[in-house]
């Protein structure tokens, strides 16, 4: 449950739980959604639990793997690690008992960054003081399109070292997206059979908000049928800009006295 990413913005994923349910229309397309039903009928065990089917889907049933919660201590090589591919750590039905033990783990290895996304701000904004949220734990939350603008407010009340945005895919213009709090805006259009396309006004005004609110901007992609497809390519730029690693306060020693 620990593989190499071939998401431009991060290096291994890892997934203590996998399974979700569509929640807004940036779900509609969800490629994880059709990943799960592919491992399925392949035999892949960790995904043999169902989802309803009026927001899920085969093989896409909310699951925890607590087999998994110890493998990032097995990465001597520190990895930028993308949690939850394939899920949402702070789904309805994943106990709050648990995602302590997956920020229990995070902070166990500092050496690893930590990147965290979902949908369901609203209960990670509630819970958020019952955790503790270590430096290499960078908290974000997806925002398609302006009318789940309020994931932002709810993401800036949240204790996290960084604090990132993920408009992928881009469905809608965010021109009064208000980026105060914020440390990190990814973009990117839709790809797969079904892809919606991007308006390339929405991919620039965004990249021209984070510009002038000096907040590092990210464009994954274009979009189209393959990922690939439309390229990276901004006004002539690839847009790779990153927050800075946060790294893990250490303690002075004591001086001593003569």
């Amino acid at each position: 449950m620990g593989d190499r990413s071939r998401i431009e913005w991060t290096e291994a994923t890892w997934n203590p739980s996998t399974g979700c349910d569509r929640v807004s229309r940036g779900c509609d397309n969800c490629y994880a959604l059709t990943l799960a039903r592919r491992l399925k009928a392949m035999g892949q065990p960790r995904y043999q639990n169902d989802g309803d089917p009026r927001t899920s889907g085969p093989g896409f049933g909310v699951t925890l793997h607590y087999d998994t919660l110890s493998l990032p201590e097995k990465w001597k090589r520190p990895r930028v690690v993308f949690v939850n591919s394939m899920s949402d750590l702070f789904h309805a039905r994943v106990p709050v008992d648990f995602i302590k033990k997956v920020f229990d783990t995070m902070a166990r290895t500092p050496q690893h960054t930590y990147q965290v996304l979902t949908k369901r701000s609203m209960r990670l904004r509630r819970i958020a003081d019952a955790l503790d949220w270590p430096p290499n734990v960078w908290m974000g939350v997806s925002v398609e399109d302006s009318l789940v603008s309020d994931r932002v407010d709810h993401l800036r009340q949240v204790p996290a070292a960084v604090r990132f945005l993920s408009c992928e895919p881009l469905l809608g213009r965010l021109d009064s997206l208000k980026l105060d709090g914020i440390h990190w805006v990814i973009a990117g259009g839709e790809s797969g059979p079904q892809f919606r396309p991007v308006e390339p006004q929405a991919v620039r005004s965004l990249r021209d908000l984070c510009v002038g609110a000096d907040v590092p901007f990210f464009f994954k992609q274009w979009g189209g049928v393959t990922p690939k497809a439309g390229g990276r390519t901004l006004d002539g730029m690839v847009w790779d800009q990153m927050p800075a690693p946060v790294l893990p306060v250490v303690a002075s020693p004591v001086p001593t006295l003569v």
